[in-house]
């Protein structure tokens, strides 16, 4: 058993269909993504992201599309989830000895919501995953650099989470999701540098252009 994941670029082209994006496109897209991850692209689980703390437990039994949530986590094997977003954190989160993975949307909503902490604890109560073998990985997103809120909004993170998480407007999302991680003991945190609004590299980004695509970050149980 193995577990391969992978974040895609713009380079992949637009892998979500609610954007506008020629449907023929989007699903050519899907199946190159596929050829060059390993898995069937009929096989592939998505969501219907609505920024909230929705989280599903799905198998091989369940639609392809989940309606209103932000989190999927399986043990099937050969199951890919994909997380889709243009400056929102695309999460990844497994653990190699229980065969158990999760696709997370981190957008302001569901971080301040506490997604990932709640889909790490969902993996320790439900499939009996130890917290020193989750592996969390942090896609690119918006970075502080450039995640400017209103002085409301930054206000309520700096009540919520602390000063620290703030500069003037600018909150630091990976910083919370960091933080709230650490509080239920997982260290094994790897996060992206790259900023998508700024960066100048290719990835596709809201804040740059509200007519975007979106990348996306896809993981699956190899057998």
């Amino acid at each position: 058993m193995k577990i391969i994941y992978n974040f895609t670029t713009s380079n992949d082209g637009n892998l979500a269909f609610h954007v506008g994006d020629n449907e023929k496109n989007v699903i050519k897209n899907r199946q190159n993504l596929a050829l060059k991850m390993g898995y069937d692209y009929n096989d592939l689980i998505y969501m219907n992201q609505t920024h909230g703390n929705n989280i599903q437990i799905v198998d091989e039994n369940s639609l392809k599309l989940i309606e209103n949530c932000d989190a999927i986590i399986t043990k099937s094997k050969n199951l890919p989830l994909m997380v889709m977003v243009a400056d929102c954190i695309p999460i990844l989160m497994f653990d190699e000895k229980k065969g158990v993975i999760a696709a997370i949307h981190a957008g302001r909503n569901s971080t301040f919501l506490k997604i990932a902490q709640i889909v790490a604890q969902k993996m320790i109560n439900e499939f009996d995953c130890k917290v020193i073998d989750i592996k969390v990985v942090l896609g690119a997103s918006i970075q502080k650099c450039c995640y400017e809120v209103s002085s409301e909004l930054a206000l309520i993170v700096e009540n919520s989470f602390g000063k620290e998480y703030i500069n003037g407007r600018n909150i630091d999302l990976q910083g919370i999701n960091k933080k709230l991680l650490l509080e239920i003991g997982i260290k094994n945190i790897e996060i992206s540098s790259i900023c998508t609004k700024c960066s100048n590299k290719p990835y596709f980004s809201y804040r740059k252009d509200k007519n975007t695509g979106r990348f996306a970050g896809v993981i699956f149980i190899d057998s």
